[in-house]
């Protein structure tokens, strides 16, 4: 393992009453959710969102038909890492939006913010990457726009994509469904991009060939709802926050308790070794091709035999179940068979991920 100087480092959790901007605001943890409850959502639309569990995409009718939208920003540093890039990571995070909604992807937008003396070579590697996993997803790339701001101002370059897709009838995958007696699946290990991303950022080495995880999940949540359309309550894919918000802000949304047990979630070696070096806590750490999924009992064999045929889920494990009990909260089964409380992070343990 190669040693790092950590005597720069600091804690990037402010106080919770902090009057500016800061870095856990953007780590999809307790300060994200504080700023979109207490501000975001009373200036946009106080009436229409009171009391709306918040999910990955929204659900609009359109003429007859039900379109899921989705929008979202990436800003990862480094630009490249391991198994992907910031192109990849663009396209696959709004798809799998979408497809956290029950819906297929049709069309994304992109907007690029590019800084002076960005490398043209850059940023066509880039696009390039935007465009071969846009056509991989079976989805169009139809609208963009670009702006350039002064050197200095954009780290590189900053990418925004906007996502539409389509929900067939009869699917309704939202956090709501969420009940008691629902199992609790996750489709693969985790860690594993938050982890590359870090170890090409701070130039550290721990073990093993570790790559993004970043993929599609679209394909794979069809083939779950094909297997059972109705019984899929609820679908979250854990990137910032990680395993642990995700299942937080399903208890929360759904008004529902969670219990898992710790062993089921499997966390790669090199994840492992990384997390205990750094004191970080692997279900805290961010997933790019990852989902939870909230399946009712009596479908539960159906749609893991489904996941598991497919490659995106192949490893996909039941990890808990959804109780009546402790409504909103998450409770984990340790090794030694006692029970902890778990909470999004604070603030954000590896900015700039996704």
């Amino acid at each position: 393992m190669t040693s790092v100087d950590m005597s720069g480092w600091s804690c990037p959790a402010p106080l919770r009453d902090y009057p500016r901007i800061v870095l856990g605001h953007g780590g999809g943890g307790v300060l994200s959710a504080e700023l979109v409850e207490h501000l975001f959502l009373p200036a946009f639309a106080p009436r229409s969102n009171a009391g709306a569990a918040l999910a990955d995409a929204a659900v609009l009718e359109v003429a007859g038909a039900r379109l899921a939208f989705t929008t979202d920003s990436y800003v990862v540093r480094p630009l490249f890492f391991p198994g992907g890039s910031i192109g990849e990571l663009a396209v696959h995070g709004t798809v799998n939006d979408l497809a956290c909604r029950g819906a297929w992807p049709v069309a994304l937008s992109s907007g690029f913010i590019l800084e002076e003396g960005l490398e043209l070579a850059v940023l066509d590697r880039v696009a390039r990457a935007m465009g071969a996993a846009a056509a991989a997803c079976g989805v169009r790339l139809v609208t963009g726009d670009t702006k350039v701001v002064e050197h200095g101002r954009a780290d590189g370059l900053y990418v925004n994509t906007s996502g539409i897709g389509v929900v067939p009838p009869g699917v309704d995958v939202r956090p709501e469904r969420a009940r008691p007696g629902d199992r609790i699946l996750l489709s693969g290990p985790i860690g594993e991009h938050g982890v590359a991303v870090l170890s090409v950022r701070e130039g550290l080495e721990f073990g093993g060939d570790l790559r993004s995880d970043t993929a599609p999940l679209h394909g794979l949540v069809a083939a779950m709802l094909a297997a059972s359309a109705d019984g899929v309550h609820a679908l979250r894919d854990p990137t910032r926050g990680g395993v642990a918000t995700a299942l937080c802000e399903l208890a929360a949304g759904a008004g529902i308790g969670v219990e898992f047990t710790e062993s089921a979630v499997a966390v790669p070696p090199a994840v492992d070794a990384a997390c205990g070096f750094l004191g970080l806590d692997p279900l805290q750490v961010a997933n790019e091709g990852r989902l939870v999924a909230f399946v009712a009992d009596a479908d539960t064999d159906a749609v893991l035999a489904a996941m598991r045929a497919h490659p995106a889920g192949a490893d996909t494990a039941v990890i808990g179940t959804v109780t009546a009990d402790h409504p909103g909260l998450v409770v984990a089964r340790t090794a030694f068979g006692a029970t902890r409380i778990v909470d999004r992070p604070l603030g954000d343990n590896l900015p700039r991920i996704c």
